[in-house]
């Protein structure tokens, strides 16, 4: 794992913010950057240390590296040696689909940054706009006003100390186990049928000619170069079948998922120890949950919880951060419902063309085209995207 990075001491927290945001990963980091640009006082809160490490496929659709380059924090992850994915190449069964990446809706190429890189220059960009971040504290509650409007949280310090904090509005950033999701009781508007188990291991000395997806109709695996000449492998089967596949065993789970999927790419990693312990994820279903309420709102996972296995996570995440700052900066309920709509549309066809590929039920004739409805509407969102005049200057 890489070496955890220091933070500089950010001041204590006020009284009051005009936003507080639960949780400072990619989401919640990218949130506060964006308020703070724009004036508005910020406070987020993040129980990981500054620089820790988390589950991740680190994928970086074009949306999101356009957005990077707009808010001037691509050049940050180029710094940090984040290797240029300029090809795709899809695999079913015996037969490959390769798929260029060609500069367009102001994407150079794709990136897949470690989440130790991303995350961190997020937070940098975010304090250096004027937000503070704390790492350490957690929220326990929310403070009510008597109508039942959201206006502030109680944090928690890790020694104990209770501190309560008003807020004009209170932003769940804090993953898909919410607390703030999970405390205002916000309720599903979809839920996937569907969901994948998954592992995730880091490999020096593969190949490095951009990203692979094996696909066969009881299992995927696939490869994703990151930073410091690693490559995250990852190997998935139905949440159903994660327990028989893996055993406890996460490495050698692995290893035999990958050797079924893709005998070549195991035969690279033969002989080869993982960089860091294997680690996994038991699968949940996708979930799209109410974004926003009474003096509320959620964001990334804590809003929308998509299965890995398409790897659009963090896309979905700083999408959304931008889509609900502007919503915030609008300062309307009617500009916060079109968050929630405009989410809403551009999440429906990788939601749907996801949760049908990870039934694991489809041939692979179907899969391909399973893979071409989604590349359509990450198309989309990516346009979207390039033509969105943000809220905020660089």
């Amino acid at each position: 794992m890489p070496a955890r990075l220091s933070s500089p001491i950010p001041p204590p927290p006020a009284a009051s913010y005009d936003a507080v945001i639960v949780g400072a990963r990619c989401a919640g980091a990218a949130t506060a950057l964006l308020l703070a640009r724009a004036g508005l006082s910020v406070l987020a809160v993040e129980r990981s240390p500054y620089g820790a490490d988390t589950l991740s496929t680190h994928a970086l659709m074009r949306g999101a590296v356009a957005q990077l380059a707009r808010w001037g924090v691509l050049d940050r992850i180029r710094a940090a040696g984040t290797p240029a994915i300029t090809r795709t190449t899809f695999h079913y069964g015996d037969d490959a689909v390769e798929v260029p990446i060609k500069p367009k809706y102001g994407a150079d190429a794709l990136y897949a940054p470690r989440r130790t890189v991303l995350d961190t220059a997020l937070v940098d960009a975010g304090r250096a706009a004027g937000a503070t971040i704390l790492h350490g504290p957690r929220v326990v509650e929310l403070v009510r006003r008597p109508d039942g409007r959201v206006s502030g949280v109680v944090v928690q310090d890790r020694e104990g100390g209770i501190r309560t904090v008003g807020a004009g509005i209170v932003v769940g950033a804090d993953g898909w186990r919410s607390t703030v999701g999970r405390l205002v009781a916000a309720r599903a508007r979809r839920i996937g049928r569907h969901a994948t188990g998954v592992t995730y291991g880091y490999w020096a000395g593969l190949p490095d000619d951009g990203t692979h997806w094996y696909y066969r109709t009881d299992a995927a695996a696939g490869v994703i170069p990151t930073n410091d000449g690693l490559t995250c492998v990852f190997a998935s089967v139905p949440a159903s079948r994660f327990s028989e596949v893996f055993a406890g065993q996460l490495e050698a789970g692995c290893r035999r998922v990958v050797a079924h999927v893709a005998p070549e790419l195991a035969a690279d990693m033969a002989g080869r120890p993982p960089a860091e312990r294997v680690r996994g994820f038991l699968g949940e279903p996708s979930c799209l949950r109410q974004a926003w309420g009474p003096g509320w709102a959620l964001v990334g996972d804590a809003g929308y919880f998509k299965d890995s296995l398409t790897a659009h996570g963090i896309t979905d995440a700083l999408r959304d951060a931008e889509l609900l700052a502007q919503a915030i900066i609008t300062g309307t309920d009617a500009a916060l419902d079109g968050y929630q709509d405009t989410r809403d549309r551009l999440a429906g066809p990788v939601f749907d063309a996801t949760d049908a590929i990870a039934a694991f039920d489809s041939d692979l004739r179907t899969l391909a085209t399973l893979h071409r409805a989604l590349s359509e509407g990450m198309t989309a969102e990516a346009r979207y995207l390039a033509d969105l005049e943000t809220a905020v200057a660089t």
